[in-house]
């Protein structure tokens, strides 16, 4: 039986109107709050999940490195995801895969490490990394729009290391975890669904990034392809309607996980 566990990478801020683009703040601010300077709170919520013989790591947050280029974002309360795999009896060097729903850095910065000595290292060395292709292809020539999302430091060390495997349609990691391609926030995008026990679990990334996000019209302005994130929205709802889901929100301040049926996703 595959097990989980939800763990927090730490919080940064984001402008609500970025975060909910043409939707009234009257509106999303009773779902999601927000500051007096209209920034709202964004947690980074990755996942472990093992079975009797994988480890798997669901996004790595946005790491320890060269924050200082992103202070705008005020990140606060980072955690190591070192210490987070340690925490439940494993070392780095066991995490057997590592499934990138995207490269933006709150996503993937925490893939590579600085030594003391300040040398760019991998944080979890033996590690399959996982990116849909297209996204890949985005994060090498990024529009205009995107780019500053994207930093080298983040993920080339681990292409040259061999351990990136890009992804280009639907498949089964193994029983009972399955990995999909969705669009519209970014292209190609991994969407991971599991089961554990009677229960299916869906780490939707940022195709839904919060409860406040479930709403197929609620799309944000970081969203580089809103018609597609609309239908990757209503695509996701149709795949996990007959099943009982538990969704994990990435971004997530408040609500971390939601059943559909509580939430009312459909």
């Amino acid at each position: 039986m595959i097990q989980y566990r939800i763990l927090p990478a730490g919080f940064f801020y984001a402008d609500g109107g970025a975060m909910f683009s043409a939707v009234p703040k009257r509106a999303w601010n009773r779902k999601y709050p927000s500051d007096e300077q209209n920034d709202c709170i964004l947690a980074m919520n990755c996942v472990l999940a093992w079975n009797d013989s994988r480890i798997v790591l669901l996004d790595t947050g946005v790491g320890s490195k060269d924050l200082g280029k992103l202070a705008y974002y005020r990140f606060f309360d980072l955690k190591d995801m070192v210490d987070g795999v340690r925490f439940y009896g494993f070392e780095p060097e066991q995490i057997t895969d590592v499934v990138l729903s995207h490269l933006h850095f709150d996503h993937c910065g925490g893939c590579t490490r600085k030594d003391a000595s300040g040398k760019l290292t991998i944080t979890f060395p033996n590690a399959i990394h996982y990116v849909g292709k297209k996204q890949w292809e985005n994060y090498l020539h990024p529009h205009a729009l995107e780019k500053d999302s994207f930093r080298p430091e983040d993920m080339i060390l681990v292409e040259e290391s061999g351990l990136l495997r890009k992804i280009e349609q639907d498949f089964e990691l193994f029983p009972d975890f399955r990995i999909e391609l969705y669009d519209g926030h970014t292209p190609g995008q991994l969407v991971s669904f599991f089961t554990s026990g009677e229960k299916q679990i869906l780490f939707p990334g940022d195709v839904i990034p919060t409860h406040a996000h479930l709403s197929d019209e609620w799309i944000s302005a970081y969203d580089v392809h809103p018609q597609d994130s609309f239908n990757a929205k209503r695509k996701m709802k149709e795949r996990i309607k007959n099943k009982p889901t538990l969704l994990i929100f990435y971004h997530d301040a408040y609500f971390v996980n939601s059943h559909k049926n509580n939430v009312q996703l459909l």
